[in-house]
């Protein structure tokens, strides 16, 4: 452990922010100068890059997320291979931007999920399947007889977790041995150790770089899956909330995937929703999936909105004689509204946010961007860049701090966000 003592007499230290989400299109890297810890955290964005996964992987990531579809040996030698992979990316940045490893201190990997089991014992959407009793449509209606389910409310049955959990691959060992960089990763954990959903854990650097004396601020993260992060107005640590909104751009991505076979993985500037209409009547049905009725802290992931849901969404958007365009235009606009639900329920009415910065591959959808500025009209929403922090780096840079909290001893979880019964000290430190 000396190579972590010796960073602890350095003020100021230049750590790598990793970051693979639930997009699972690659892997971004942020080199990021870190001065202080704590409240006096300061931090400047030196490089950011993203390294694109190899061909073949995101779908072999994605086969690991599913019950039917993963092996422990698949898993096994993948958690070595993402590491691997890792460790290229930030070889890859410091080549890029003509740096050495010599000149970095320190690694925060945040790694990549391919199960997040939170669990709630109020609840039964932590189930895996999607229920089949479907309905069928004639002339323009439904028609769904007894014990059966509308067939455009794809709502998971019922199966309660029995020890929540989350894994995330990635292995840290290797990121530390092919850089020669000390490494800190598999953050979620010690929060879920003591109770807490284990995300999000960006609502801390949130409240460091972001709170305010006198504004509310909100900040949205829309990659797969959309969190939310509220700062009230000169707040203290305990008044801090967040939690997962619903499907960030998850659904829209395997929608656009499945009708042009696999050609697009993504809707670009969000130019086919705005070629769309979006269709109310099913997005109120979707509204009745039981996850948007939990009380904070709550988290989702591919598990409850992954493709299963997205395909039974995009067949219901076809049972109602919608186009591809209706349909993802129908899909981005599920978005907004539960970002948009998430706020009339949970956000104080005495304390309204006032700007909300939104970050992540979501941001670059103008379609999305535009619908959330309709919703929100009493909020100030814009890209996270006007603050002086890149949108696409959030994230990733995010972690570098939460590695430069750890290194200090620092608690990296807030319990009001996560649920967690006491703040705890994030991640497993590895030498190279």
């Amino acid at each position: 452990m000396i190579e972590f003592c010796e960073l602890l007499k350095k003020k100021k230290k230049y750590v790598i922010g990793l970051m693979s989400g639930t997009s699972v299109d690659g892997i971004d890297a942020a080199v990021v100068e870190i001065t202080g810890h704590g409240l006096e955290t300061t931090v400047n964005l030196i490089a950011f890059e993203t390294f694109p996964f190899p061909p073949d992987v995101p779908q072999r990531i994605l086969a690991l997320c599913q019950p039917d579809t993963s092996r422990v040996d698949d898993i096994c030698e993948m958690n070595f291979y993402i590491g691997h992979l890792f460790a290229e990316a930030v070889k890859h940045t410091l080549q890029k931007n003509g740096m050495f490893a010599r000149d970095i201190d320190l690694i925060g990997s945040h790694g990549q999920t391919i199960h997040h089991l939170p669990g709630d014992p109020n609840t039964d959407c932590t189930a895996d399947t999607i229920k089949e009793t479907r309905s069928l449509k004639r002339s323009g209606r439904r028609v769904h007889g007894k014990g059966h389910e509308p067939s455009n409310s794809p709502h998971r049955t019922a199966r309660k977790i029995r020890n929540p959990s989350t894994l995330q691959i990635g292995e840290p060992a290797v990121i530390a041995h092919e850089t020669g960089i000390p490494t800190i990763a598999d953050f979620r954990v010690a929060d879920m150790a003591a109770g807490g959903q284990g995300a999000p854990l960006v609502s801390y650097p949130d409240y460091l770089l972001f709170r305010d004396t006198t504004k509310t601020v909100g900040l949205l993260n829309i990659g797969g899956i959309a969190n939310l992060t509220v700062l009230p107005a000169n707040g203290s640590f305990d008044s801090v909330s967040a939690a997962d909104t619903g499907p960030g751009n998850m659904c829209v991505d395997a929608v656009v995937s499945e009708i042009t076979d696999g050609k697009e993985r993504y809707d670009e500037a969000g130019q086919r929703a705005a070629q769309g209409t979006s269709h109310q009547p099913l997005i109120d049905e979707w509204l009745k999936h039981p996850f948007f009725q939990l009380t904070p802290p709550k988290t989702t992931g591919r598990e409850m909105f992954g493709h299963t849901f997205s395909l039974e969404c995009l067949r219901a958007c076809r049972e109602y004689g919608l186009s591809d365009n209706d349909a993802i235009a129908t899909l981005t606009d599920l978005t907004v509204q539960t970002v948009a639900l998430y706020i009339s329920q949970f956000v104080s009415e005495q304390n309204p946010i006032d700007r909300l910065y939104v970050s992540g591959g979501g941001v670059h959808n103008r379609t999305l961007m535009q619908r959330l500025s309709e919703v929100l009209v009493n909020t100030v929403v814009e890209p996270v860049d006007t603050s002086g922090i890149s949108a696409d780096a959030k994230e990733a840079i995010a972690f570098a701090i939460l590695a430069n909290e750890s290194l200090h001893g620092q608690a990296g979880n807030l319990p009001s966000a996560t649920g967690a019964s006491v703040r705890k000290v994030l991640g497993k430190f590895v030498c190279p």
